[in-house]
């Protein structure tokens, strides 16, 4: 082969070779944008479930949806550059419709228990939330060591519902924390366990006359690890959700909305 013929040779190789890596690049490129799109509910939307109804996590204010986990939503949207529709549900749904497939995922003040991990995966904690122990005024319940044989209202299945029978309470089923408030004035229960930051964000607009409110020191119940629930068969959404997490609390984001909501910085240990 004359020299001539041989540099030809090698220049279309090479040329080859630079097309083929090219291609590879772009496909990487692409692939890395919209992977976890294959896992979606619905194609090219992010559908989420809430309760809507428990402040300042998500509530309705002059009819529209707004609230922490809310904007939290809507922020891990515009990381991964798509739509989001969120559903507010009531709580005995939430959960059960990530496994039917109706969510691709949910937040709810959702803690990341051990129990629950068994059958479902879980973002990494976007909050970390301590507990209220809310009693009559002039109750004999001092701490969350008396609650024992006391009736105690919580969302059934919920995480404030797994904290008040730990220690021994009978459950009372609400999910919805005004009317828990009121049936504690009315002597309907005993009380309740919640979060910390629903009782602050509670005392702002309403009034707590009749009913008395103890925090329950982490020694006693480790603050609650608040995460996204979703299913164990969408890794490539998890990790784009758990990236976008990560860009939220590198840029500020995270603690902007939690001073926003809850007045204080609650999205660190």
């Amino acid at each position: 082969m004359s020299k001539r013929c041989l540099f030809r040779s090698v220049l279309a190789v090479a040329s080859l070779l630079l097309i083929g890596v090219g291609l590879s690049a772009c496909g990487t490129k692409t692939a890395t944008k919209t992977t976890y799109k294959s896992e979606l509910v619905k194609k090219n939307t992010l559908t989420v479930g809430l309760e809507g109804v428990y402040p300042p996590y998500s509530y309705r204010k002059d009819g529209k949806l707004t609230g922490f986990e809310v904007e939290l939503v809507q922020q891990i949207a515009k990381q991964l550059d798509i739509k989001v529709n969120i559903k507010p549900t009531k709580w005995d749904g939430l959960i059960a419709g990530v496994g039917s497939g109706r969510f691709d995922f949910v937040v709810d003040n959702i803690t990341a228990t051990e129990a629950r991990k068994k059958q479902y995966a879980f973002s990494t904690p976007y909050v970390y939330s301590h507990y209220i122990l809310v009693t009559k005024q002039g109750s004999a319940i001092k701490s969350i060591d008396d609650v024992k044989g006391k009736r105690m209202l919580a969302a059934n299945g919920s995480d404030n519902a797994q904290v008040a029978k730990k220690f021994g309470a009978t459950i009372v089923p609400n999910s919805d924390f005004s009317v828990d408030i009121k049936m504690i004035k009315d002597g309907r229960a005993d009380g309740t366990v919640n979060a910390l930051s629903a009782w602050q964000d509670y005392q702002k607009t309403n009034s707590t006359a009749g009913v008395s409110a103890t925090e329950i020191p982490a020694a006693k119940v480790a603050p609650a690890q608040i995460a996204a629930l979703m299913s164990k068969k969408n890794p490539k959404l998890r990790q784009s959700v758990n990236k976008a997490l990560a860009t939220l609390r590198t840029d500020g984001t995270l603690k902007k909305l939690s001073v926003k909501y809850f007045g204080t910085d609650i999205t660190e240990k």
